[in-house]
């Protein structure tokens, strides 16, 4: 009899198995905590508010630039004001912004995107010329420009992050038009005699919506990060409200007396939730579009 043998595929299966079993329990621990921070720093910009004694725009110079303490946990800013609780209230609103401005970018390239792909011909090639020439342009300096026809506000910022980043919505939305216009119940579709707007409206909208969903969710932190640019620029919210942005440009002028935490903290509530959304994000796309997840982790 012959002796059996083992192929290298065979030997290292195992090793790909277990390999992919710690990817995947790595992968949930990873959603796990990013939900769970999310909902600590949602909860926080709901609950502070509400419960805060002390208001956050209050100058205290007696107690300028107090390291952290039971007092005061992330210390107090030039101005005697607790970075603790302005860092919240920056948060709410550069979550505000976030939510909306992506929203309003979504909508629109989304419209866009829609337009586009299930026109195709002439329309199609003009409206993706525009989405070039949009791309084409420094996002941050036509926001700025944006901003500047406006007095300082919130409204000014979202309008801005909208109209200026609503063209990568616009492409996923067209790509996948284009991919649903030749699947055969579309064609059955359009022998039945359903018109464009039906077409679009029961076949084209529920199959987008996991797609637009997902691009909302990426803009959101795209959305914070470039109102918190505008705000550290002085072109974002007015001064005299709680903005990361506004703060981590204050701060500044404390480094240089060793006082790290006016700008450190605010900078920790910028980052930490980005990479929060980008793994929930990260998952999301993984269960909704398996083709490009990697073979280990099917």
């Amino acid at each position: 009899m012959r002796p059996e043998t083992t192929t290298p595929m065979e030997t290292a299966a195992p090793d790909l198995i277990h390999t992919s079993a710690a990817a995947g329990r790595s992968g949930r621990r990873s959603v796990r905590i990013a939900a769970a921070t999310l909902a600590l720093l949602g909860l926080a910009v709901i609950v502070v508010p509400l419960v805060a004694r002390v208001d956050e725009r209050l100058v205290d110079l007696g107690s300028a630039l107090l390291p952290p303490s039971p007092a005061h946990p992330f210390g107090t800013d030039e101005m005697g004001r607790d970075v603790l609780l302005r860092s919240v209230y920056g948060l709410r609103v550069s979550l505000l912004v976030g939510l909306v401005a992506a929203a309003v970018s979504v909508v629109i390239g989304g419209l866009v995107g829609v337009i586009a792909g299930a026109a195709g011909g002439i329309v199609d090639r003009l409206l993706m010329r525009v989405v070039d020439g949009v791309n084409s342009l420094p996002h941050l300096l036509l926001g700025i420009f944006i901003v500047a026809l406006f007095a300082p506000s919130v409204w000014a910022v979202i309008i801005s992050v909208g109209v200026t980043h609503w063209t990568t919505a616009a492409r996923i939305v067209r790509s996948e038009v284009l991919s649903l216009r030749g699947r055969p119940y579309i064609d059955a579709a359009i022998n039945g005699g359903s018109s464009r707007m039906r077409i679009i409206r029961r076949h084209f909208v529920p199959a987008l919506i996991p797609h637009l969903g997902l691009a909302a969710v990426l803009m959101v932190p795209h959305a914070i990060w470039h109102e918190t640019a505008l705000s550290f620029l002085g072109l974002g919210l007015p001064p005299h409200l709680a903005s990361l942005g506004n703060m981590i440009n204050d701060g500044q002028r404390s480094l240089l007396t060793g006082a790290w935490w006016p700008s450190v903290f605010p900078g920790l509530f910028i980052l930490i939730p980005t990479l929060a959304v980008a793994v929930l994000a990260q998952y999301w796309r993984d269960r909704t579009s398996p083709r490009w997840r990697s073979e280990l982790n099917l």
